[in-house]
C-alpha cells in the first residue's frame, strides 16, 4: 500500500529535484500517511517505520495504541558525535564542523521542514504537538539494521540503539540462461550499477572503459537510468533485475552507489567494491565505511573521471583488497531480519 507519491518519479532526472518541489513532496508525503496509516493499522500489534520520511508513522501509531519502533538502516541516519547528519536534498550544507552542532542544526532544519504539517495533523485526530519532530519520528531507542561488521554503532549518550544486523532474507533466484552463459565465457566480470540513482547516462561508457584498461569483462545493470552498452563487443553484457546474493559471488568487483543492500550483499559475497557516491543520504557513508575496511575504493560522484575511476579499479581488483573483503565477508551476519523480528515479538509480550 503507497504512503507517498513514489520516490521514481521524484527521481526521474539526472540531477536532484529542486529545493521547491522537494518541499511539496514532503508535504504530500506527511498528508497521504495521516490518511493511509489508519486504516493500514487495523488489526496491527506494532508499527515499524523505517527512515526519517515516515513523518506521520509514530502519530498514527500513537491514535492507533500500538507499539511503534523507528529502524535506520545506516548509522549516519543517527544523531551522534562520531559523524555529521547525512546530506538531506535541497537542504544546504551548514558551515559548521562540529559534529554535534551539525546535528542540533539538521534537528532545527527537520522540524522548520516539517513542524507545522505535522503538527497540524496531529491537532485533527486530537493529538498533542511536539517540539522536536525528527527526535519524536527517532525516538530514543531506534533500531540500526545494519550488520556490526560493516556500519558498527558508536554507543551515544542519550540514545539507547539495538543493531540488529542487516534485514535480509536468502534470494534464491536462479539467474537468467543468458547470463549464465556470459559469466562462464570468461573470467569474472566487474560488476556496474547504480540501483535507483539516475548518474549521467555517459557513466556507463566511462565506467566500461576503466574496466576494459584493466583487463576486465563489464557486467552492466540498467537500473532506473537505464544504462547500457557502449558498443557491440562482446566482453560487456546488459542485465535487468537479478538476485545479487547469487551474482556477486561470481563478479571480480561491485561498482555502485553505495546504497545499503548493495554495500551489504556485496560484502556478504567478499567481493571488493568500488563505491561512486553522491551525496545523497547515506550514500556518502557507505563510501567511506568501504574505504575505511579497506574492501574497495570510494569516489565522490556522480561523474568521476575515466582515470579516477581506473585508479578506483586497480585498488579494488588488487589481491590484498580482495583478501580484506573475504575476510570481512566471514564476519557479515545472515540472521538480522530474524533478530529483529524475534526482539519485536519479545517486546509486544
Amino acid at each position: 500500500m503507497p504512503v507517498g507519491p513514489p520516490v521514481r518519479e521524484l527521481m526521474r532526472g539526472t540531477a536532484l529535484p529542486s529545493a521547491a518541489d522537494l518541499s511539496r513532496y514532503r508535504a504530500e508525503l506527511v498528508a497521504t500517511q495521516f490518511d493511509v496509516f489508519p486504516s493500514a493499522l487495523d488489526g496491527c500489534d506494532a508499527l515499524v517505520a523505517a527512515g526519517l520520511a515516515q513523518t506521520a508513522a509514530r502519530s498514527a501509531a500513537e491514535a492507533a495504541g500500538v507499539r511503534y519502533v523507528y529502524v535506520s538502516y545506516a548509522a549516519v541516519h543517527l544523531p551522534s558525535p562520531y559523524h555529521a547528519p547525512p546530506p538531506r536534498p535541497g537542504w544546504p550544507e551548514p558551515a559548521e564542523t562540529d559534529n554535534l552542532a551539525r546535528w542540533e542544526l539538521d534537528a532545527r532544519a527537520v522540524h522548520a521542514e516539517f513542524g507545522e504539517a505535522l503538527n497540524g495533523h496531529r491537532s485533527s485526530i486530537g493529538l498533542p504537538p511536539v517540539a522536536d519532530v525528527r527526535g519524536h519520528v527517532l525516538t530514543d531507542r531506534p533500531w540500526l539494521a545494519a550488520d556490526p561488521a560493516l556500519g558498527p554503532w558508536r554507543t551515544t549518550p542519550g540514545l539507547d540503539v539495538t543493531q540488529t544486523g542487516a534485514w535480509t532474507l536468502p534470494d534464491e533466484r536462479p539467474l537468467p540462461a543468458d547470463l549464465v552463459t556470459f559469466l562462464e565465457a570468461g573470467d569474472p566480470p566487474v560488476y556496474v550499477g547504480f540501483g535507483s540513482m539516475i548518474p549521467p547516462q555517459d557513466i556507463a561508457g566511462s565506467v566500461i572503459e576503466a574496466i576494459r584498461a584493466q583487463g576486465h569483462r563489464a557486467l552492466v545493470s540498467r537500473g532506473w537510468a537505464d544504462l547500457g552498452l557502449v558498443d557491440g563487443r562482446d566482453d560487456c553484457f546488459a542485465i535487468g533485475e537479478v538476485s545479487h546474493q547469487r551474482l556477486f559471488g561470481r563478479v571480480a568487483a561491485v561498482v555502485h552507489h553505495g546504497g545499503a543492500g548493495t554495500t551489504a550483499t556485496a560484502a556478504r559475497a567478499g567481493v571488493p567494491q568500488v563505491v561512486v557516491a553522491v551525496q545523497l543520504s547515506d550514500n556518502p557513508y557507505w563510501a567511506g565505511q568501504v574505504a575505511e575496511l579497506g574492501i574497495g575504493a570510494a569516489l565522490d560522484g556522480p561523474a568521476p573521471a575515466v582515470d579516477a575511476l581506473g585508479v578506483a579499479l586497480k585498488t579494488a581488483l588488487a589481491p590484498e583488497t580482495r583478501a580484506r573483503a573475504r575476510s570481512l565477508a566471514g564476519g557479515i551476519r545472515t540472521d538480522g531480519a530474524a533478530v529483529a523480528a524475534n526482539l519485536l515479538v519479545d517486546t509486544l509480550r
